[in-house]
């Protein structure tokens, strides 16, 4: 049987990017119907519904919620919805986490969503670590000037899951940190 994290990124896929792909269909903000995708998970993987409401629960990232008989992401979504998030003032700093070979494009165009609704930043040194140790290449950790960046007029969003949003932050804002500094 496949394992939990298998599970997992089937459901950021169908929830964030591909709903079409299990024959789902997002509402304007993001909600899917949880036992449509349960029958779908346990079509291909094999699992209860009591292992998806598991795999929601027990996520260390809480990457999903559910409403009543409703399940969306929280954040990440490369699909347009609306999570209804309200702006929020973010602490001084937030970090992004990321590698070393997207440097020189970051530093000439800042942060960009790509094909993701928002560019995500985290509140601490160790989860942005914990980001950028996700992928291949040396890790980077970028400080962002938040409380500035909110002075000059941006907003920020804080996802369900204590991920900070932003639409993009401006290589001006933007600070690398040495690896003296990171933990």
């Amino acid at each position: 049987m496949p394992n939990d994290t298998q599970i997992s990124k089937f459901m950021s896929l169908v929830l964030r990017h591909a709903p079409h792909e299990a024959g789902l269909s997002l509402d304007e903000n993001g909600w899917a119907d949880f036992d449509a995708l349960c029958a779908v998970i346990q079509s291909k993987f094999g699992a209860s519904v009591a292992d998806i409401a598991s795999i929601v629960e027990e996520n260390p990232k809480k990457r999903f919620a559910i409403d009543g008989n409703r399940i969306r992401a929280v954040q990440g979504h490369s699909v347009d919805v609306d999570l209804g998030l309200s702006p929020s003032v973010p602490p001084v700093t937030l970090y992004h986490g990321t590698k070393e070979e997207f440097l020189p494009s970051i530093l000439r165009e800042g942060l960009t969503s790509q094909s993701r609704q928002h560019v995500h930043l985290s509140k601490d040194v160790e989860t942005a670590l914990i980001v950028a140790r996700r992928r291949h290449g040396k890790s980077v950790i970028l400080q962002v000037d938040s409380a500035t960046m909110t002075k000059d007029g941006a907003s920020f969003f804080l996802s369900d899951n204590g991920v900070w949003l932003t639409n993009h932050v401006s290589p001006r804002y933007l600070v690398q940190m040495l690896e003296r500094e990171l933990p």
